[in-house]
């Protein structure tokens, strides 16, 4: 249902590897990659378990949970961004992509969720 949405959201950034809608337990709901040496199930489990734990200290601040992570690495950037309080999207890009415009894009997708999740 949501690989149509995840395509056409890949296609609009430039250096996309791979986008997962993902659970807030980690667990993906569907996924489109180009890249196939990544590892998006074990990926997406970790970065939600970062996001969480974030999410938690952030709540006990009382400063609101996490809306977007950004990870770089020397190989990928990774960027996990809220659709919903439940659903998330981890997009996997290249290391010299826009990081940027991929944001933006990311942000823009919410819309194409909205009520379906």
């Amino acid at each position: 249902m949501f690989v149509d949405r995840l395509k056409e959201i890949s296609s609009r950034i430039e250096g996309a590897l791979a986008l997962s809608l993902v659970a807030r337990d980690g667990m993906q709901v569907e996924s489109v990659a180009t890249a196939t040496d990544i590892d998006l199930e074990v990926l997406s489990a970790e970065l939600m378990t970062q996001v969480r734990a974030i999410s938690q200290n952030h709540q006990e601040l009382s400063v609101g949970s996490v809306r977007h992570l950004s990870v770089i690495t020397d190989r990928l950037v990774m960027m996990v961004s809220a659709v919903t309080a439940d659903y998330f999207l981890l997009l996997v890009l290249a290391s010299g992509a826009n990081a940027g415009k991929a944001r933006f894009e990311l942000r823009r997708s919410v819309l194409l969720f909205e009520g379906d999740l």
